[in-house]
């Protein structure tokens, strides 16, 4: 896909991961769509940042478990472009729980990761998938996280739905093929305001510990994985139902 004059919406991108997706594609020369569901200030100082770059962009509302604010996404982005090329689904959440503490979660918290987690990104696709089938492409890459692929990460419910998530990227990359591309990023411990806010405390501990038992002695920036996200958009023309880690190496474990 050529960036250049491209048509990308990125859920959540008012920080974090989102926001250098958003950044990079405008760097690119890609027109945006940055989309919030609460964070409206942040969103407008990342579209004043693209716009900087070059990129165009609109900003819309919408909380992605609802299907109707995906359509609504969806549509402000063809009512504006005429078209949609690329898809991001970025936008995540997550309870802070022990692995081990199985009265740290109930049903409550499995739907509510599920549906912004996986149905979410389920109902975007859904609604984008249209206009990049008659165009004859496009390309949609999931935010995931190697909580997916080893069952680590910030609870069980996340994990889960993660590897959800992976496992949906591979179903609609056979069922969207050819016209549509569908891949993954599953990073790892990634230096953003989200996991900052949520370790509290315990922050600076676990990010010592990561650098230290990875073979490339470092946590992950939001910037490494937009730069993958923007490979899989841009560049990876052969490239579906991929699910690339980016993590520093931690997933290789540590040698003894």
């Amino acid at each position: 896909m050529i960036l250049k004059d491209a048509v990308c919406i990125v859920t959540g991108s008012a920080a974090g991961i989102g926001a250098a997706c958003a950044e990079r594609l405008a760097s690119k020369g890609a027109r945006i769509a940055i989309n919030y569901t609460r964070s409206e200030k942040e969103a407008h100082q990342v579209a004043a940042v693209c716009e900087a770059m070059g990129g165009q962009t609109v900003i819309v509302k919408a909380d992605v478990s609802s299907d109707q604010d995906c359509r609504k996404l969806a549509e402000a982005v063809l009512n504006k472009w005429g078209r949609i090329d690329g898809l991001v689904n970025n936008a995540g959440t997550t309870k802070f729980a022990p692995h081990q503490d199985m009265d740290a979660l109930d049903a409550t918290d499995f739907q509510r990761i599920y549906a912004v987690n996986v149905i979410g990104p389920f109902q975007m696709i859904r609604a984008v998938a249209p206009a990049m089938q008659r165009q004859g492409h496009g390309a949609i890459v999931n935010v995931s996280s190697i909580a997916g692929l080893m069952g680590m990460g910030s609870s069980v419910a996340y994990a889960a739905s993660k590897g959800a998530l992976n496992t949906m990227t591979l179903s609609l990359a056979r069922a969207l093929g050819p016209a549509i591309r569908v891949n993954a990023v599953c990073p790892g411990f990634v230096e953003t305001r989200w996991l900052t806010g949520g370790l509290g405390t315990e922050y600076e501990a676990k990010k010592r510990n990561y650098e230290a038992i990875t073979p490339l002695k470092a946590v992950v920036m939001p910037e490494d994985v937009a730069d993958g996200v923007v490979w899989l958009l841009e560049a990876a023309a052969k490239v579906t139902g991929e699910l690339i880690t980016i993590d520093s190496g931690v997933h290789l474990g540590v040698a003894r």
